[in-house]
């Protein structure tokens, strides 16, 4: 069995596309997944299944959820693996003890040729920024949902992308290393 990590983009915000979690379990379970945790009701799951590709696992699961819940998120799919690496290779290790203004944005795919300078452009004096291979890594100091680099980074990347905290991301190693 291989472990997974599944983020859900859109759920359970401002009243739209409600997802309860124990219900997702039990709907992740009727499509083969096992050994099923989720972290806060923002769409974090960590899974057991037997070998397949991150792309077929997350459109099995966005298909589940619409055929059970009446909508269809973006779900991004990652191995262990990838997530650990992930997770490793942040450039801004110091930047950040609060776990809120440092946040990794998972792509589906690794971004072609992109316009940088309107990232750059976007970026304010005190953010940071860097894309290692399908990670965009963002530190923001002066707050995530105020930035404008964050608004604009999925557009001039031209790549779909969901975005978690660090301190999201920590409690998801911790689910891993819990195994």
């Amino acid at each position: 069995m291989t472990t997974w990590i599944a983020l859900l983009r859109g759920i359970n915000v401002g009243g739209r596309n409600k997802l309860p979690m124990k219900a997702l379990c039990t709907a992740l379970e009727i499509i083969g997944l096992s050994e099923i945790r989720t972290y806060i009701q923002s769409g974090n799951v960590v899974f057991t299944c037997a070998k397949s590709t991150p792309d077929a696992l997350g459109n099995k699961i966005s298909n589940v959820i619409e055929k059970q819940f009446g909508f269809r998120p973006f779900v991004l799919v990652l191995s262990e693996k990838d997530f650990r690496a992930a997770v490793s290779n942040n450039p801004f290790a110091l930047a950040d003890a609060s776990g809120k203004t440092l946040h990794l944005s998972f792509l589906k795919d690794r971004p072609g040729d992109f316009d940088k300078g309107a990232l750059n452009a976007a970026k304010a004096p005190s953010e940071e920024w860097l894309l290692r291979d399908r990670v965009f890594y963002l530190h923001t100091p002066e707050g995530f949902y105020g930035s404008k680099l964050a608004a604009k980074a999925e557009r001039a990347l031209g790549v779909p992308m969901t975005a978690r905290n660090w301190r999201s991301v920590s409690k998801i190693v911790e689910m891993l290393d819990s195994d």
